[in-house]
């Protein structure tokens, strides 16, 4: 009988399975179980979405680990896909570091990225980031890794290196992280697909996520491009919750003007699809056994 794999592990075996891996923003349980529906085999939660989406924050290093390890939980217990989380900077220093990948293997999650930005972090596609030196950002790994309770759980090091000292300095703070035990490379703020070569060629073929966010410094490569130039990882942080964003704005404003919804019906989910991505029925059928045999007594 195979021993079923952690989450760690499934993650490993999504990566294993795809060239390059998608990774899809997941804002909630919800949207993670609509991801997995569709056919998803990995999903993410960024730190600015829980920010953004769960606390009115912006994306300043303004959430804690515990608010992040909440929408964790919800969105772990909620489907088996394997889950990617940003925990930003880690939280504090290595004993931080250390708790936060153990509540994070604890709450479920696949796997994590850890940043080199200072702790007054900014979001990784604004100006005048700051970078903690390569030194530290190698302990902060280490910390991360001596930190593991599952040696399949993901670790990925993230670096603002490029935008801030160039492409040379990136790929030489992103060696010192593999050798420090991280299993990827998040290279943020890419500009070109050249570049993307580059660093995979630098970092010797290491796994490499390619954040193709919208609206920043990146364009939107298509993974097929991304794989051929050395991206083995393709993430998309927070692609559905801007376009949920743009839907409800619509709504909330057709039914301000207009005092009504008709016209805007047509762009929501209707409630059989909703029921249908809940599994809805099986719950309703659950209870009807329950009574029948109540009732039966």
């Amino acid at each position: 009988m195979s021993q079923k794999l952690t989450a760690g592990g499934r993650f490993r075996k999504a990566l294993a399975e795809n060239n390059p891996l998608q990774i899809v923003g997941t804002i909630n349980a919800y949207h993670a179980m609509m991801a997995t529906r569709v056919g998803h085999q990995a999903i993410y939660l960024s730190g600015g979405g829980v920010a953004n989406a769960s606390y009115g924050l912006p994306d300043l290093g303004m959430t804690s680990m515990n608010d992040v390890l909440e929408d964790v939980r919800r969105i772990s217990s909620a489907v088996e896909t394997p889950l990617l989380v940003d925990i930003d900077t880690g939280w504090g220093g290595a004993f931080n570091i250390s708790r936060t990948v153990k509540e994070m293997i604890k709450a479920g999650a696949a796997a994590v990225h850890i940043e080199d930005q200072v702790a007054q972090k900014r979001c990784g596609h604004r100006p005048n980031k700051e970078i903690v030196s390569q030194e530290e950002m190698v302990d902060r790994v280490k910390a991360a890794v001596d930190a593991k309770t599952d040696d399949d759980f993901f670790i990925i090091a993230r670096t603002d290196a490029f935008q801030k000292d160039g492409l040379e300095a990136a790929v030489e703070r992103a060696k010192a992280c593999l050798d420090a035990g991280a299993d990827g490379i998040f290279a943020e703020a890419v500009h070109t697909l050249e570049d993307y070569q580059a660093f995979a060629k630098g970092i010797g073929g290491a796994h490499l996520l390619a954040n193709i966010t919208e609206f920043g410094a990146t364009p939107l490569f298509n993974k097929a491009e991304l794989a051929e130039n050395g991206a083995t990882m393709v993430l998309y942080p927070l692609s559905a919750f801007r376009a949920a964003n743009k839907a409800a704005l619509n709504v909330f404003e057709a039914l301000l003007n207009d005092g009504d919804q008709k016209a805007v019906v047509d762009t929501m989910q209707t409630r059989m699809e909703l029921y249908d991505f809940l599994n809805y029925h099986d719950f309703e059928q659950k209870l009807d056994q329950l009574f029948a045999q109540g009732k039966n007594k």
